[in-house]
């Protein structure tokens, strides 16, 4: 079963989640800050992780390039629940713009666990996409 890093500062969601993704047969490791989820991701193996944008310290964006530094490929999840004045756009809608995080899978908070789980779903298919892209790149002839 695939292995996921859940980072979020509040308790109480990064709980209810990874009670809603082990009821489903995942191993879910929590981590209470972008800082401590860095520390965990580098002594363990992960297949996606899940992270909140708004966290003291490092944020979700912050946190989310410095994985990518570490390992390109990993299948990330960023939640957030912050709406960014009248306009009812949220800060996920501003990953879009990011080049390097235009692939993030978002999750808009609050969230049921159907669309938690629908999210893990994608961010796995989009990694074993791109794990199967550069076995494709890697095993073309060189010329």
């Amino acid at each position: 079963m695939p292995r996921i890093l859940v980072i979020d500062d509040q308790n109480p969601v990064r709980t209810a989640i990874a009670l809603a993704l082990q009821a489903k047969g995942f191993d879910v490791v929590g981590a209470e800050s972008g800082q401590s989820g860095l520390t965990k991701f580098e002594q363990s193996r992960f297949d996606v992780v899940i992270a909140d944008l708004f966290m003291p310290g490092i944020d979700g964006v912050t946190f989310i390039k410095a994985l990518r530094k570490r390992n390109p490929g990993i299948p990330v999840i960023a939640m957030s629940g912050v709406l960014l004045g009248p306009t009812g756009h949220t800060a996920l809608d501003q990953l879009q713009t990011i080049s390097e995080l235009s692939d993030v899978v978002c999750l808009q908070k609050p969230f049921r666990p159907k669309e938690l789980l629908q999210a893990v779903a994608a961010a796995l298919a989009a990694g074993a996409s791109s794990t199967a892209d550069s076995a494709a790149v890697m095993s073309q002839p060189q010329t």
